[in-house]
């Protein structure tokens, strides 16, 4: 890898020419651009959400008469499965850093929901003080913007923050992979990798890249790194589980390595999941299974020790883009504008045990309990918002306005979370208590 380190963060970003020429015939989304796979020019579906003159009046918890429970399943006594309870990690203090911590709309309720002015996002809305629409990043309660990292010239495609380590990884579709000083904020260095990531995960000392027909291997401790050149087409998502990578790939296979350390090359094929027909979209572990979701509309559910499949899910009349574990729960979202919950039945089947339904398509979901214990959902929407959900009522508690849709959503230490807003810029945000944020007010 080609590490540069640059002078400072005066990196301008490239005018995206995504819809620049295009002349949608179609009011549907691509769902192949939703992946960032779309290679029409000009293509016949929308590359992004059309406005909406108005916003739905009231965010309602009321359950359509279609699912199954009255009530939603109850996340208070669970914790994230997939958040490793200890954190070796330093204090990450951007906020001194920047000087400018940003707090959000208090909006006492989010019943009606806020609506951003588009012109203030792009800098130029000529109304000031007196526009009647939102001037801010997000709104809700206990929200803070901690720093804007500037550098990527595209959309971010994943984020990390390695125990032990004080940087902080993202990959963008711009082919690069940027290191960010946790306590001052200034880009640490430049990986230029040539290819566009599709994804990037950390595990250990190891960062894992996936790019186009390979999985990049990168030690940070001893700078070594090995190809891992089995992957058809772009890699999408990865995950780490029993020893193993797992890595979901554009042809619909997902690929296995086993962790082999002493050799030579310490990273061992050891299988193809077959099963998707369509590209793989995401990829998650819980209770001893690997879940898949797929461009095919489907979830498949493997067993981790024998690599066989379980059973195949296909509730979802869409894509699904992002899957999330917790507890003894399933959480799935996809492009048909609807997260369902998943619990196992006596028989070992899954099934839906609650449906939440949106008005736009869901790209990704990330969860953790704030430090009062309250258990919050993040879901990225394509509509370029991020809601905050307490679980288990699914009530908004803020909402993140971006200037494109949001596909990188990372969760850190600390009440810590990342996120993308579509452009390359990396936001890092601080969710407060709700005990806290009160006090705060008085």
């Amino acid at each position: 890898m080609d590490v540069k380190v640059p002078r400072g963060l005066s990196c301008q970003r490239e005018k995206s020419s995504l819809l620049v020429g295009r002349q949608p015939s179609s009011g549907i989304l691509c769902k192949f651009d939703m992946v960032g796979k779309c290679n029409r020019n000009p293509c016949r579906f929308l590359h992004s959400q059309p406005p909406t003159p108005t916003i739905n009046p009231e965010i309602s918890t009321d359950l359509p008469e279609n699912r199954p429970r009255k009530h939603p399943p109850n996340f208070s006594s669970g914790k994230n499965v997939w958040i490793s309870p200890d954190y070796n990690r330093p204090k990450i203090s951007l906020a001194s850093s920047t000087g400018n911590v940003e707090s959000g709309n208090e909006i006492s309720t989010l019943k009606t929901p806020p609506k951003v002015c588009q012109h203030w996002l792009s800098g130029n809305c000529v109304k000031g003080d007196s526009c009647r629409l939102i001037h801010s990043w997000f709104c809700g309660t206990g929200i803070s913007m901690l720093a804007k990292l500037d550098g990527h010239k595209k959309a971010i495609s994943g984020i990390a923050l390695p125990v032990g380590s004080d940087k902080l990884y993202s990959g963008s579709r711009d082919g690069t992979v940027r290191l960010w000083d946790c306590h001052t904020g200034q880009c640490a260095g430049v990986i230029n990798l040539g290819e566009e990531v599709g994804c990037l995960i950390c595990e250990g000392p190891w960062i894992f890249i996936g790019m186009p027909n390979v999985v990049k291997a990168w030690n940070i401790e001893s700078a070594v790194e090995f190809n891992l050149n089995e992957p058809v087409g772009q890699v999408y998502c990865m995950v780490v589980a029993n020893e193993m990578l797992f890595a979901g790939a554009q042809d619909g296979g997902i690929l296995v390595w086993k962790g082999s350390p002493g050799t030579e090359n310490p990273f061992l094929l050891v299988g193809s999941l077959r099963g998707h027909s369509h590209d793989v979209t995401c990829l998650t572990v819980g209770r001893k299974l690997l879940y898949s979701g797929s461009m095919d509309n489907t979830i498949r559910v493997w067993e981790l020790d024998t690599l066989q499949p379980v059973m195949t899910l296909d509730s979802h009349t869409d894509a699904p883009m992002s899957l999330l574990c917790w507890d003894q729960y399933l959480l799935s979202c996809s492009l048909d504008q609807t997260i369902k919950v998943w619990v196992a039945t006596e028989g070992g089947n899954l099934e839906v045990t609650y449906t939440h339904n949106e008005e736009h398509g869901v790209l990704a979901l990330c969860g953790f309990n704030d430090s009062d214990g309250q258990p919050v959902l993040l879901c990225a929407c394509n509509d370029k918002t991020i809601h905050l959900y307490e679980l288990p009522s699914f009530t908004e508690r803020g909402r993140i306005f971006s200037k494109r849709e949001v596909r990188a959503v990372q969760i850190g230490p600390d009440g810590l979370f990342f996120t993308d807003d579509g452009t390359g810029m990396l936001n890092v945000w601080k969710l407060l208590a709700k005990s806290n944020s009160v006090d705060e007010h008085h």
